[in-house]
């Protein structure tokens, strides 16, 4: 997902995260979310004229061209850091955003997990800090997490944007979606807040966008 065909800086944001594996220890590190050589390559829309923002939601992608459950954990682990992606919108672009989509932007990552009924259901297992955004603009930032999460295997990674966050990159076909937590009536309407904030709680991910991806990943170490 973040490997960018083009020349872009990455920020390290905070200090002190050492991923350290101990020796002869059956424990991995994946990148929950990264898919090898999509097409289009995935870099958001911003600042161009159809410049789009996820906004006032939790989101998650549900497919990449042929891959399927791209943010679901492949094993039980923790997630250690997160990463997104973001496209550099325009001084007239910030304005509008900020003025129109409650504030500046932001976002933090969150743990999902599937409930049985009724379809669609997620629980909010766990959430780290919401981050402002903007000092990132154009470039790929890294954010460790100094309370990790810990996740089990299925359990799904969404990316929750209080505000906006331009992280969203067009013109695949419509085999890649993805589901947000937005209720049914309310899939175009930006305007309403439907994060998934609430640690605990279970919200219907009703709304599916289709040819759009987000611009995010996690790192995963998995349980020995």
């Amino acid at each position: 997902m973040l490997h960018m065909r083009r020349l872009i800086t990455t920020i390290f944001a905070g200090c002190g995260l050492a991923l350290i594996i101990p020796a002869g220890s059956l424990a991995t590190l994946t990148e929950v979310g990264v898919i090898p050589a999509t097409t289009p390559p995935t870099v958001p829309s911003c600042p161009t004229p159809s410049c789009l923002a996820v906004s006032r939601t939790t989101g998650f992608q549900v497919k990449v061209e042929t891959n399927n459950n791209t943010e679901a954990a492949p094993r039980e682990g923790t997630v250690v850091a997160w990463t997104i992606t973001l496209g550099k919108p325009s001084a007239t672009q910030i304005k509008y955003f900020n003025a129109n989509e409650g504030g500046p932007a932001s976002a933090a990552i969150a743990i999902l997990r599937a409930q049985k009924s009724p379809k669609l259901t997620y629980k909010l297992i766990a959430q780290s800090p919401v981050v402002p955004l903007e000092k990132y603009f154009g470039k790929t930032a890294q954010f460790p997490l100094a309370t990790t999460l810990q996740v089990k295997k299925g359990d799904v990674v969404a990316l929750t944007v209080p505000s906006w966050a331009p992280a969203l990159a067009l013109g695949f076909g419509k085999a890649t979606s993805w589901r947000a937590s937005r209720p049914k009536g309310q899939c175009t309407t930006t305007g309403t807040q439907t994060d998934h904030m609430t640690v605990g709680s279970n919200v219907q991910y009703y709304c599916l966008y289709q040819t759009a991806r987000l611009t995010y990943s996690a790192t995963l170490i998995s349980t020995p």
